[in-house]
């Protein structure tokens, strides 16, 4: 080549463009900028999940606040009449004879008051296949009838909703063998007037 510029030695010099420093500037500005987006991203995640996880928590402290505000709200004991203020007619659906004044003079031992003691009538007689059936109108089902049920475990419990008074009926079935023993009948009775609250009813976490 001529003119002033000379070419000396057996190497040509490479004439790079300026043009892949700045390409590289560029991909470093790009994965710095992805880098912080992905970072800010990340970081808003977890404030939603940390987030929902607080207001779980604060839910279910809620609840448990609820649950025993409705515990200390509930009635301590539930209020039954005494044996005393039952009338119990005693009623015999069996062949046996005589079951019916015995299972009576035994109620009248423990309290109740004795009523009619009779056979039963057509269509309860001989069709009595259990221990026993309980007798009695609609406001019995919470009170009477709990309290005498206690006397013979087993026996099935009915209303009336046209029976008029407060006497409840002792039908004995073909499955009488006894009235239920007196200290058994006594902690039943317990159970029932100071009910205990069930596991169930608890709230796990709480």
């Amino acid at each position: 080549m001529g003119g002033q510029y000379k070419i000396t030695g057996d190497r040509y010099p490479r004439m790079r463009p300026a043009r892949r420093r700045g390409r590289l500037a560029l991909v470093a500005v790009a994965c710095v900028t992805v880098l912080g987006v992905l970072g800010w991203g990340t970081l808003q995640l977890i404030d939603v999940f940390t987030g929902g996880d607080k207001a779980s928590a604060l839910g279910a402290a809620s609840d448990c606040r609820t649950t025993a505000a409705k515990a200390s709200a509930s009635p301590a004991a539930v209020k039954l009449p005494k044996p005393a203020q039952v009338t119990v007619n005693v009623l015999n659906a069996t062949t046996r004879s005589g079951l019916a004044q015995k299972t009576a003079d035994e109620l009248k031992k423990r309290g109740f008051r004795i009523g009619e003691v009779s056979n039963a009538p057509k269509e309860y007689d001989k069709k009595v296949q259990g221990a026993g059936l309980l007798l009695g109108p609609a406001t019995a089902l919470k009170s009477s009838l709990p309290v005498l049920g206690a006397q013979l475990a087993g026996a099935e419990r009915r209303t009336d909703a046209a029976r008029k008074g407060a006497e409840v009926d002792l039908i004995i079935g073909n499955g009488f063998k006894g009235l239920t023993k007196p200290a058994d009948a006594d902690a039943a009775l317990a159970a029932l007037a100071a009910p205990q609250p069930t596991p169930a009813a608890e709230k796990k976490g709480c």
